[in-house]
Parts: structure tokens; sequence; C-alpha cells
């Protein structure tokens, strides 16, 4: 899809994500009692995959629901 150049917009989109992490990484300490690390037993490729297809799903799942307010 063709999209035209960016036009100045509202929000900082990387101050947003910067904040998304540092909560995210909070609520990992609390679920978890500590922050993600190294070598903790976990394949992060598997993770990631299984991540990764959660995105897509949700991603199609917006898509769909524009497609039919149209």
């Amino acid at each position: 899809m063709d999209q035209p150049d960016p036009k100045p917009g509202k929000v900082v989109v990387g101050e947003v994500v910067i904040q998304d992490f540092l909560e995210r990484m909070e609520v990992g300490k609390q679920r978890y009692g500590t922050y993600l690390q190294t070598y903790n037993g976990r394949n992060a490729l598997w993770d990631l995959y299984q991540e990764l297809m959660d995105a897509c799903m949700y991603v199609r799942q917006r898509i769909l629901e524009e497609e039919q307010d149209e």
C-alpha cells in the first residue's frame, strides 16, 4: 500500500513506548518476583515466536474489524 510522507502529529510515540516498557517490567516483577533475566531456564526465541503469533492475531483482528466497519 502506498502511503504519503508523515506530517506533524500530536504524541511522541517513542516516549509512550518507553513508559509502557517501564510499566511492563514492573508487571513482570510483581508477577514473577523478579525482572526478566538471562539464563532463566526459558527459551527466549520460543517465547518470542509465541508472542509474535499472538501479535499477528491481534493485528489481523483489528484489520478485519476496520474492514467490517467500512
